[in-house]
Formats: structure tokens, C-alpha cells, sequence
């Protein structure tokens, strides 16, 4: 869960066909491996879809989703423990559409399957640091994961800024609040799974 709060308002960059695309980290999701019902790797599971997530931290974890949407994750445990960081959002740079939801990230950035196993370094994507002022990070439970169960469709893993960009607007209710600077603001579904 540390990894998915600290890459928040830095910048990921995708080098390809001669242009460097990037946007800024607004929002991700923590999976967390085995025991995590949502994960891809829950209960131990192994596929050649998922194996590079069983791998070296710093790694891209790209997979097909829908029969029509890649989505981006980060590897971020080391080797044999399967745990990532799934990329939503980012508030686009320069010429780049828009890439409020996984699948709108990767189609901006052009990722695919190709990027799957790269590290997380120049020249093909990585993370910059530009150390540009964050603002508050706000935890709310992932999004689409119904049937993982109760706890796990409630967990806090849902990582984002106050952006225009995010997938899914904030809660009023968290955005109302006035938490000092950098302070973590969080909310939890209620019983259905909803944010009230």
C-alpha cells in the first residue's frame, strides 16, 4: 500500500514511435496478493497471464480485460510475493486524450501487451519525480470488484488526489472536509457496497 500512496502526483512517462506521452498519477488501486480476493493472484494463482507479477518489483504487469481494454499495473513486491499497484487515472499532459479509467490510460499512452515484463525505467515507461506539490490523498474502496466478498469489496485500497481526471468522482463528504495539508482522508461503502 505504500508504493500506491507514494506514486501519486508523479509523472508516468511512455516513450514510443519517437514521442514521449506522459500525465500525472492521480489515482491507483492496491492488490495485494494472495489472501486478497480481488487480486489476480488470490489464492495462489499462476497463470502465464499474471506471472510477472511473481517477479521482480518495478516491473510494468500489463494484462487484457473485457475482450477490449489493457490495463497497467506496477509489480511492487520482490520476487515470489505477487502484489501491484493498478494504475486509473491521470490528469493527461500535453496532446494526450483523455485517461480518466484504466483502459482510457493505456489507450492514451499506447500500452499493451508488448509492455508487459519492461522494466519501469527509461527508455520505454517509467515514473518521474518532479517534485511537484501533491496535495491530499484521499482512500476509498476499489472499484468493480463486487462478489470478492464484504471485506474486501470495503477495504480502503483505492488511492487518489481531488482531480477533475479521477475514474470516479470523490464522495462529497470527503471532499467537503478540510483535513490539514497532506493529511489522509478516507471513506468506506456502506453494507451494499456504496459510497454514501
Amino acid at each position: 500500500m505504500t508504493v500506491a500512496r507514494d506514486v501519486l502526483g508523479k509523472v508516468l512517462v511512455r516513450e514510443v514511435d519517437g514521442r514521449v506521452l506522459w500525465g500525472r498519477l492521480v489515482e491507483v488501486e492496491a492488490y495485494l496478493g494472495p489472501a486478497d480476493l480481488a487480486a489476480h493472484s488470490s489464492g495462489g494463482r499462476r497463470s502465464p497471464r499474471n506471472e510477472v507479477m511473481y517477479g521482480e518489483a518495478g516491473h510494468a504487469y500489463v494484462y487484457f480485460t473485457y475482450g477490449m481494454h489493457f490495463c497497467l499495473n506496477f509489480v511492487t513486491r520482490e520476487t515470489g510475493v505477487p502484489q501491484a499497484v493498478l494504475i486509473r487515472a491521470l490528469e493527461p499532459g500535453p496532446g494526450i486524450d483523455r485517461c480518466s479509467g484504466p483502459g482510457l490510460v493505456t489507450r492514451a499512452l499506447k500500452i499493451n501487451r508488448s509492455v508487459n515484463g519492461l522494466p519501469l525505467r527509461p527508455p520505454d515507461i517509467y515514473v518521474v519525480d518532479d517534485q511537484s506539490p501533491r496535495g491530499r490523498v484521499y482512500a476509498t474502496p476499489r472499484i468493480g470488484i463486487g462478489g470478492t466478498g464484504y471485506h474486501w469489496e470495503r477495504r480502503l485500497l483505492r488511492f487518489c488526489l481531488d482531480s477533475p481526471a479521477l475514474s470516479r468522482p470523490l464522495p462529497k463528504r470527503l471532499r467537503r472536509s478540510n483535513p490539514r495539508d497532506g493529511e489522509q482522508r478516507s471513506v468506506r461503502g456502506n453494507r451494499r457496497g456504496s459510497l454514501s
